[in-house]
């Protein structure tokens, strides 16, 4: 490169530095959260590094305080972390702070359409619509239960045919919420083999069908924030929300479950006490098994599913605390820094049944348990979660006894992937019937 072309390179740097340096301190002087210094162009990110951001978010946290500032290249992001600071912004000022900033992938996908993309008037129609839908489809209601009960019995049906060999269970797992869905929306659940269903598995949103006459009408309505693709976008989003989030929570609680035995030998004895073994497991049940229910609620604390909820953005400048997060600015609540909080959960990094029981061996809520997020914007479909989970691991436990295939202690439960979720890794296990 001649003398020249250095000489344009570096003024075109130098003014990519300036501009950086006089935004980076215009946010300063509207009272921007504290952070560490950013450079130009690339921000935090060589700081972060690739490997563990919870960790290096961490130690920001611990340096700054609860809310604080980062840069993810050029673009500003202030972090709430711990549970005061979440409550504060997405219960206090739940209103401020409703606004979704839906990732790059999840926009090209959705269009901006779907419960999960959109914001304002659209989101209020789309989420109120979406829970009567569900309401009416027996969402709460007894219905609802019975077909999360048959499905663990398909399930259950399913696990016993690979007989004592060992099986990567991730396939058949992920099939079992995804025909709950099915059975709510099209009042019909399919054979794990069918094609029609596997297609489904694979290409959710091209086979969602439902729309009928009234949403019709609402094509005539001005007004209205419903359209085809509107209902296709919320489809896809309750598929895919609904199937897979409940599918790694069921597969990491195999998973830990075969990492302590003497869990799982705790859950066989109070199954066995309560359901026995001649009827099928029902929500009546969890009052009555603490222990369970305690171990359902640590798989679901420890498993940290979705450490940062999805993003939420500021509509206009939002004042918060004794600092102003400007319009457009990227907000993260931090779940993962709620779930591992040491003022609830003494060893925030173990996998511990008893941060949910007293000391009288009684279930025990806390606050502080926030997989589905806090606040207008919490997971819509948590209750039918929660019962998934439940059911699902109650049914499979009842009937089998897990073994994995080392050691237990040699079983590795890092995630696999650690990003948006948290991934469990890889394995087989064998099941052996009770």
């Amino acid at each position: 490169m001649d003398l020249g072309g250095l000489t344009t390179l570096a003024l075109v740097a130098l003014v990519f530095f300036l501009f950086f340096q006089l935004a980076w301190s215009k946010g300063h002087k509207a009272r921007l959260p504290p952070g560490p210094t950013p450079l130009p162009l690339l921000g935090n990110i060589l700081q972060m590094g690739s490997k563990n951001i919870i960790t290096f978010l961490d130690k920001v946290a611990e340096k700054y305080g609860p809310v604080y500032t980062i840069y993810m290249g050029p673009q500003r992001v202030i972090m709430l972390h711990g549970y005061e600071a979440v409550k504060e912004a997405l219960i206090d000022q739940g209103d401020e702070f409703v606004h979704r900033e839906a990732p790059e992938i999840l926009k090209t996908i959705s269009k901006g359409n779907g419960v999960l993309s959109s914001n304002g008037e659209k989101w209020k129609q789309i989420r109120r619509f979406s829970l009567m839908t569900l309401r009416n489809f027996g969402m709460g209601k007894r219905t609802i239960e019975e077909r999360v009960q048959e499905e663990a019995q398909h399930l259950v049906e399913e696990l016993q045919k690979p007989k004592a060999q060992a099986f990567n269970p991730t396939f058949i797992i992920s099939c079992a919420p995804c025909n709950v869905i099915c059975s709510i929306l099209f009042n019909q659940r399919f054979k794990y083999d069918d094609q029609k269903f596997l297609h489904l598995m694979e290409i959710l949103n091209e086979n969602f069908r439902l729309l009928n006459s009234p949403w019709v009408q609402e094509k005539m309505n001005p007004h209205s924030e419903f359209s085809y693709e509107e209902l296709l976008a919320t489809g896809s989003n309750l598929f895919g929300a609904g199937t897979e989030t409940t599918s790694i929570t069921v597969r990491y609680g195999l998973l830990l479950l075969m990492k302590y035995p003497e869990i799982q030998a705790k859950v066989h004895e109070e199954i066995d006490r309560v359901v026995g073994s001649s009827r099928r497991p029902s929500m009546q049940d969890r009052v009555k098994m603490p222990y369970v229910d305690a171990v359902v609620h640590e798989i679901q604390r420890y498993i940290d599913l979705a450490p940062f909820s999805l993003p939420r953005s500021a509509p206009q400048d939002i004042h918060f605390r004794n600092y102003v997060i400007p319009k457009g600015t990227i907000i993260f609540p931090s779940l993962h820094s709620v779930l591992r909080d040491k003022k609830a959960f003494p060893n925030p990094y173990q996998f511990d049944p008893e941060n949910f029981l007293d000391k009288s061996g009684n279930f025990r809520k806390s606050d502080y348990f926030t997989p589905f997020s806090l606040g207008k914007r919490l997971c819509l479909g948590e209750g039918l979660a929660r019962m998934e989970v439940f059911l699902f691991l109650t049914t499979i436990l009842q009937n089998f006894t897990l073994k994995p295939l080392v050691d237990p202690k040699e079983l590795d439960i890092t995630p696999l992937i650690s990003g948006l979720l948290n991934i469990p890794p890889v394995y087989k296990l064998s099941l052996l019937p009770r």
